[in-house]
């Protein structure tokens, strides 16, 4: 079966930036929905009429992935707002009660630094502002059933963040992002 809107494939890919680097690896097969909100809007198009054995190799600038680096998604926060046990790539949705009131309380907001009486709480997505090469193999096509066009989604959305309906990836530093 060929790839379609609205259809599910099995993708595993590799993630990596414009110098090579491994930025996440998908290794074994896992389902996502073409046509939801399961993958960026370039990687649905890339997919398109590929099938089972497929390889798919995508260049996204930021504009096409997960946008520029926005400095307004900067915030400085008393680190008395924070738990004693706070680390650099710690993920929270929203700010804690203290912060700034200026700051929207529908993002995923990542610890970027600590400081003795402040900390750095920065909303951009953590690969804003990056250039991405992806690599994709399509293991498996299907229909989608009319629950998961319905839906949308089938929970593994590609790098999505935002309210408590997305995925929070894990912190950078060694453990994946999908």
């Amino acid at each position: 079966m060929k790839i379609t809107p609205q259809c599910v494939v099995a993708l595993t890919w590799t993630l990596k930036d414009t110098l090579g680097e491994v930025l996440d690896e998908l290794e074994e097969p896992t389902e996502f929905l073409l046509g939801g909100h399961d993958l960026l809007a370039k990687i649905d198009e890339a997919l398109q009429d590929h099938a089972a054995g497929d390889e798919v190799e995508l260049h996204l600038e930021p504009e096409h992935a997960f946008g520029d680096f926005d400095d307004s998604l900067l915030f400085l926060e008393p680190r008395a707002c924070f738990p004693d046990d706070l680390e650099e790539g710690m993920a929270f949705e929203g700010l804690p009660p203290g912060c700034s009131p200026a700051a929207p309380q529908d993002k995923v907001y990542f610890v970027s630094e600590i400081y003795p009486e402040h900390v750095v709480m920065d909303a951009n997505h953590p690969l804003s502002g990056i250039a991405l090469r992806l690599k994709l193999k399509v293991h498996a096509v299907r229909e989608a059933t009319a629950h998961e066009v319905g839906r949308g989604t089938l929970g593994m959305g590609f790098f999505r963040l935002g309210g408590a309906s997305h995925d929070v990836p894990h912190a950078p530093g060694g453990q994946h992002l999908h």
